[in-house]
């Protein structure tokens, strides 16, 4: 007899961290395996962050924090917006969570009532559907092909809306396709959702500091769509910081505080440590950003050139985070000793058993024709991966 609840029925266990466990399964009986398959940043956090973190134990930051964050952080924070975005926020308009993650989450379970539509652009975060199932909404798919680059078209978002629909969640850099929102785009998104006031924008701007086209824009510039904008972001991948779990929802002010309270019955505040390191990320030098960025733009270019040259994968060429999500579904229907390949979980796998790289199946990013994977490793592992993954491709016929 199932004694869970159906909230947990409905969830989908995570695939990336499905496929990450399989591939160290792997590792641990001997195996020589690439892991291409987790979103994180392969540097160390930078030094004067660590410091900072270091000199908040000896200072007794050992105490609960206030829900939202010290203020200190979210100052840090209303500056860094400020400087960097051209965005006016105050303090009680910032709330600080146990990463960017659960900074997702809070909006839509503030947000969201039981029967509301939340549109999810696809391919997206396997985590986006999930969480609108967890606050009992319906999650709205549509669906954005490699042909236009993973992004949707304002005709597209216009087609979506319904009288249910509350929110729009839209992650640029996007996680998994590494696709950029130019000015122009959000432009032609919020001109679309101008006319519908009842629909809040979650913008997911984990990704902002690695992109390659210069400028972040974020949605929020726009005054037509500003008060129901919602950012997200955190120190997790600019500052390779994902294990210290530090995020932040940006909007309007009751929003926010519905989110303290939330978080106040749920979490409380943030680690204390982690809020200090975090606060030195985003007052200290940017420096090391720009090196992480630079190293991930250099292994960019090198994974799509090589990606280009494998029979049957289709590229685009991904404008920020660090991913490749390259269109493989020639290869289903392929086979190889007795074993046939019918979807993209069942090429994720033959590449780990055979080639012996870890990458994630498209099905749960919502593109069951692409792969996706991370090239937050080393030049050498891409291009040895890259030749594994080559010449296990060519043996499906």
């Amino acid at each position: 007899m199932n004694q869970l609840s159906d909230r947990l029925n409905r969830l989908s266990p995570s695939a990336t961290l499905a496929m990450s466990q399989k591939s160290s399964e792997l590792k641990a009986q001997g195996v020589d395996v690439i892991n291409l398959s987790v979103g994180e940043p392969d540097f160390n956090t930078p030094d004067h962050i660590k410091e900072a973190a270091k000199q908040a134990i000896d200072d007794n930051f050992s105490r609960y924090s206030p829900v939202p964050g010290y203020p200190a952080l979210r100052n840090a924070i209303v500056a860094k917006l400020k400087n960097e975005n051209g965005l006016d926020y105050t303090a009680a308009q910032i709330s600080c969570a146990n990463g960017a993650k659960q900074s997702v989450c809070n909006a839509i379970m503030v947000l969201v009532n039981e029967g509301d539509e939340v549109i999810v652009p696809a391919p997206y975060w396997v985590s986006y559907p999930e969480m609108v199932k967890m606050a009992d909404g319906t999650p709205v798919i549509v669906t954005a092909g490699i042909d236009q680059d993973f992004k949707i078209t304002p005709a597209q978002l216009e087609a979506a809306i319904t009288p249910k629909t509350k929110a729009l969640i839209l992650c640029s850099p996007s996680n998994p396709t590494g696709s950029v929102y130019s000015k122009e785009e959000l432009k032609g998104l919020a001109e679309v959702l101008a006319k519908y006031p009842q629909v809040y924008i979650i913008a997911d701007e984990i990704y902002e500091h690695i992109n390659y086209v210069g400028k972040h824009e974020s949605i929020a510039q726009f005054n037509e769509v500003h008060d129901r904008v919602i950012i997200v972001n955190g120190v997790s991948k600019a500052y390779a910081m994902t294990g210290w779990r530090i995020g932040f929802v940006a909007g309007p002010e009751w929003l926010v505080k519905a989110i303290n309270k939330l978080q106040g019955q749920y979490t409380s505040g943030p680690c204390s440590v982690s809020q200090k390191a975090a606060e030195a990320a985003y007052t200290g030098t940017q420096a090391p950003v720009e090196e992480m960025r630079q190293a991930f733009e250099r292994r960019r270019n090198l994974i799509v050139q090589l990606a280009k040259e494998i029979p049957g994968f289709e590229v685009n060429n991904p404008q920020g985070a660090f991913y490749l999500f390259p269109k493989c579904d020639s290869f289903y229907g392929k086979s190889v000793d007795g074993r046939t390949i019918n979807n993209a979980d069942d090429l994720a796998m033959y590449l780990l058993e055979e080639g012996h790289v870890a990458c994630v199946g498209g099905t749960s990013f919502g593109s069951p024709e692409c792969i996706r994977m991370s090239y937050a490793t080393s030049d050498e592992n891409i291009v040895e991966a890259m030749r594994r993954i080559k010449e296990a491709l060519a043996k499906l016929k």
